[in-house]
């Protein structure tokens, strides 16, 4: 394919995430869904320009700023992007000549309609690829809030809040994680099928099986083109989900014959997760607000033939009188800022802001709160979410104690003994990127009192 095509889409996916305010992995799937003839080697290089584009804004900013008489804040929406994708090719793609990413950043602004800024174009990236090698950072002695913003491509605001709550050392190990290439990790079907011919099937089609940490049935895979082509993703063999999202279920320890309420349900890896360990009985209501994401779970369930899911379409903040004192267990993983999670979706640390979070922690204290009704007497709430915020995550939890007839259990008769010593004395667990063998993630266990 020709390389101006590929440029030319790039362009587009990247318009769509910061003029349009799509989400990348959304626009970079849309794009390529409709260009499925391509080759993979242009596939693979669409989707690394625009992923590395989002996940080094902030520092791809800072070079071009360096260089151009106008800063980026100031240019149109084209211009900024064709700068920001050919100095990411120049800066961390090797393979790409310097010269070829300049040459096409300018036949592209010329091709959109800025003919009379193509040489401004050129004399800009002419100079940062000139200049890549000798590139200065902000000093680290002087200001290194900002040097670690622009070095890891961090929102100034949410690396100071990190130091100030988590020291320099853990904040810099995050940021560098954030930055690391992640393995998929799947969970493997533990009913009626042997763990041996799953990973016979997958090593069949030619894909790199490792374990995962913590738990025998996690695995990270690699050397695949498409998950879903897999013989073991169409069969319901295996699922796509972290290791600290597995947690949910161990930690929820459902036994044969429970009801189960996930309220905050879809795509439903949680649901199923449960369902798999109740052997089919039971029942796990999978729950959550649109016809789109319950139509989701319903697709995952029917793959991996979990009969005792039932997918229902219900918004967690609408209360819902007849399952009161209904569910032995209820799972809820409420939305949240995702601050765990930036390595897989770098959108998130552009789009989050302190006010955000305060309005979260509202929305996930009024979903706790008809959550605990759904809750038997000496039932089990398990509270989860994929964030590192302590207004998210401890602090919630202790809301919720002082206000509901609830107590936290310790997590540790159903974690894998290596992640006991990170449980809190209050019995609550939070992972950290960078720092433990996963997203970051926040668990806690909470039982109904006896009424």
């Amino acid at each position: 394919m020709a390389n101006n095509n590929l440029r030319e889409i790039i362009l587009d996916i990247l318009l769509a995430i910061f003029r349009d305010g799509v989400y990348s992995h959304t626009a970079i799937h849309s794009a390529l869904d409709k260009v499925q003839y391509f080759s993979k080697r242009d596939r693979a290089f669409i989707t690394k320009v625009c992923e590395g584009t989002v996940e080094r804004l902030i520092e791809l900013d800072y070079i071009i700023d360096k260089y151009s008489t106008v800063p980026v804040s100031r240019m149109k929406p084209v211009i900024q992007n064709i700068l920001r994708s050919a100095t990411y090719q120049i800066r961390y793609m090797d393979s790409v000549p310097d010269a070829s990413a300049v040459n096409e950043a300018v036949r592209l602004a010329q091709a959109r309609g800025f003919y009379n800024l193509k040489g401004f174009v050129n004399g800009v990236l002419r100079s940062i690829a000139r200049g890549s090698e000798s590139m200065e950072l902000p000093d680290r002695e002087v200001d290194p809030i900002r040097y670690l913003s622009v070095c890891y491509s961090m929102p100034e605001w949410l690396v100071e809040r990190w130091i100030r709550e988590f020291g320099e050392f853990v904040t810099v190990r995050m940021l560098g994680s954030f930055m690391e290439e992640r393995p998929t990790t799947v969970r493997l079907k533990t009913t009626r099928i042997s763990k041996s011919t799953i990973l016979g099937s997958l090593r069949g089609q030619g894909v790199t099986v490792k374990r995962a940490p913590y738990l025998p049935y996690a695995y990270n895979i690699s050397n695949y083109n498409y998950l879903p082509a897999l013989n073991a993703f169409m069969k319901g063999w295996i699922y796509p989900q972290d290791v600290s999202s597995m947690l949910v279920a161990e930690a929820a320890d459902p036994k044969q014959g429970d009801t189960v309420i996930d309220i905050c349900a879809a795509p439903g890896g949680k649901s199923l997760h449960i369902a798999d360990k109740m052997s089919g009985f039971g029942m796990v209501e999978a729950r959550d607000i649109s016809e789109e994401k319950v139509k989701l779970i319903s697709e995952n369930a029917a793959r991996a033939d979990l009969i005792n899911v039932h997918p229902i379409v219900m918004d967690a903040l609408t209360f819902d009188a007849a399952s009161e004192g209904k569910a032995d267990i209820v799972i809820c993983d409420v939305p949240c800022s995702g601050l765990g999670v930036i390595g897989r979706k770098p959108d998130i640390k552009y789009r989050v802001t302190p006010s955000k979070i305060q309005e979260l922690v509202e929305l996930q204290r009024r979903i706790l709160h008809n959550a605990a009704s759904y809750v038997k007497p000496g039932g089990v709430l398990i509270y989860s979410t994929c964030t590192v915020s302590r207004e998210e995550n401890q602090e919630n939890v202790e809301w919720f104690k002082a206000n509901y007839p609830f107590r936290a259990e310790s997590l540790n008769p159903y974690l894998p003994r290596e992640l006991w010593r990170l449980t809190t004395q209050e019995g609550y667990l939070q992972l950290m990127p960078g720092i433990h063998e996963s997203d970051g993630f926040f668990l806690a266990r909470l039982r109904r009192d006896n009424d």
